[in-house]
C-alpha cells in the first residue's frame, strides 16, 4: 500500500492579498482589512507589514489603529474574496479531486500517487504554487507530509510564500522543537495549563505519558499526545452539501444593542439568494456576559430568503427569549437551516414578498460590485459609524 501523502494549502494574508492584486500600491505597506479607523469592528486579516507592529486577526480595530496608525485601513468586500476563493479551489481541483477546503483561503488534498503525474510532489507544490500566484496573483504556502496534522504544522512554518515537505517518519522529529502552542487545537488556554505541567514544545508534549495527559484532558488528551507523535488518521473528505448558514458577532464589550441582528439577517439572506436556496428554519442565539448562552429557532410556514422575513422571525424569538434586559449581551448571532431549492410559486407569494425579493436581489447587486457597507438600511445605517 502507498504511503499516505497529504498537502495543505493556504493563502497568506488572504483578504490583504486580494486587496493587493486588485491595487498593486498597496504593496509592500501595512494593510489592515475590517474596517475603517474609529469603527468598533476587529481586524479580519493584516498583512505582514502591518503584524510586524504587533497587529493579529481578531485585535479590535481601535488598537489596531494605536499600535500602526500609518496602516492603510479597508473595509473588505466579502463577495470579491468568495469569488477568489471559488477560483482557487478550481485550480486545487485541477491537481487532486481528493480536496478538502477549511473556509476561503486554505485546503487539504490527498495527493497519494500522484507523484507521476508531476514527477514528485514537491514538483507538484511548486506547480500549484506557480499557478495560484499567476492567476490569481497572489502567493500561497505549502505543507506536505503523511498526514493532516502535520501538513498544516508545516503550511504555517512555511509562511510567508514557502514549502516544506516532511519526509515519511520524520514527522515527530519535525514537529519536536516548536512551541506547542503551533500544534493545532492547543489553544491560550490549553497552552497555560500544558506550561503548568513544564511543556513548552510539542516534544516534550509527545513524551508525556498518555494516561497522565487523558486524566487532566479527557478525550482530548488523547488528540493531543497522537498529534504531538505526528500521528493522525483523518481523511481529506469533500464538503458535503450545505445544511445551514448562519453569522454571528461577539462584541467587543459587552452591549445591549441588538442593531447587529439586522446586519447578520441581510448576510444570511445574500447568502442564501448567492446558494440557490429558501430556510424553513430560522433560529437565533445569545450569550450573556456571564456567559449563559440560550439558543432557539422557528420553523416558518413557508420557506424563504427574504431578508426582512429572516429579521422579523430572528427579531420575535429574541424579544422571546431575552427576559432579563439588565443583562448586557456578549454574542448575538442568527441562523437558518432546513435548506430547500425555491420551490414557492409566485402565486403563493404576496405582492409584498414579491416586491421584497426584487429588491433584494437588486441590493445584492449593488453590494457585489461596490461592497456590502455601499447601500444601508435604516436599522444598519448607524454601524458605519462608532457605537
Amino acid at each position: 500500500m502507498a504511503q499516505r501523502t497529504i498537502m495543505h494549502i493556504d493563502l497568506d494574508a488572504f483578504f490583504v492579498s486580494v486587496e493587493q492584486a486588485s491595487n498593486p500600491e498597496l504593496m509592500g505597506k501595512p494593510v489592515v482589512v475590517g474596517g475603517k479607523p474609529g469603527s468598533r469592528g476587529v481586524v479580519a486579516t493584516a498583512s505582514y507589514e502591518a503584524r510586524a507592529f504587533g497587529l493579529y486577526s481578531a485585535m479590535p480595530l481601535s488598537t489596531a489603529v494605536r499600535l500602526c496608525p500609518q496602516a492603510i485601513f479597508i473595509e473588505g468586500n466579502y463577495h470579491h474574496y468568495a469569488e477568489v476563493s471559488k477560483k482557487f479551489m478550481a485550480i486545487l481541483a485541477d491537481f487532486s479531486p481528493f480536496l478538502e477546503p477549511m473556509g476561503l483561503d486554505e485546503a487539504y488534498m490527498d495527493v497519494t500517487g500522484f507523484e507521476s503525474l508531476h514527477g514528485s510532489i514537491y514538483q507538484m507544490a511548486l506547480k500549484i504554487k506557480q499557478r495560484v500566484k499567476d492567476e490569481l496573483g497572489i502567493v500561497a504556502s505549502i505543507g506536505i507530509a503523511s498526514c493532516k496534522v502535520v501538513a498544516k504544522v508545516a503550511s504555517d512554518e512555511s509562511k510567508p510564500d514557502g514549502l516544506i515537505e516532511v519526509p515519511p517518519g520524520g514527522e515527530a522529529i519535525f514537529l519536536a522543537p516548536l512551541a506547542v502552542r503551533k500544534l493545532p487545537g492547543v489553544g491560550k488556554k490549553t497552552e497555560q495549563v500544558l506550561t503548568g505541567l513544564g511543556i513548552r514544545t510539542i516534544g516534550q508534549l509527545a513524551r508525556m505519558p498518555l494516561p497522565a495527559l487523558k486524566s487532566r484532558f479527557g478525550v482530548f488528551g488523547d488528540v493531543l499526545y497522537r498529534h504531538a507523535n505526528g500521528l493522525d488518521n483523518s481523511p481529506v473528505t469533500s464538503p458535503g452539501e450545505v445544511k445551514s448558514i448562519s453569522r454571528e458577532t461577539t462584541f467587543e464589550e459587552d452591549s445591549h444593542d441588538i442593531t447587529f441582528l439586522c446586519y447578520q439577517a441581510e448576510k444570511v439572506g445574500a447568502d442564501l439568494r448567492d446558494l440557490g436556496k429558501q430556510a424553513k428554519c430560522v433560529s437565533i442565539k445569545v450569550r450573556y456576559a456571564d456567559f449563559n448562552t440560550i439558543t432557539r429557532q422557528f420553523t416558518l410556514p413557508q420557506p424563504t430568503n427574504i431578508d426582512q422575513t429572516i429579521f422579523q422571525t430572528g427579531s420575535e424569538l429574541l424579544q422571546k427569549a431575552v427576559t432579563d434586559n439588565r443583562l448586557a449581551i456578549r454574542l448575538i448571532g442568527i441562523g437558518v437551516s432546513n435548506l430547500n431549492e425555491p420551490g414557492m410559486q409566485l402565486s403563493l407569494m404576496n405582492g409584498t414578498e414579491q416586491r421584497l425579493e426584487k429588491l433584494n436581489r437588486a441590493v445584492d447587486r449593488i453590494r457585489d460590485k461596490y461592497g456590502f457597507t455601499a447601500i444601508q438600511t435604516g436599522r444598519t445605517m448607524q454601524l458605519k459609524s462608532p457605537h
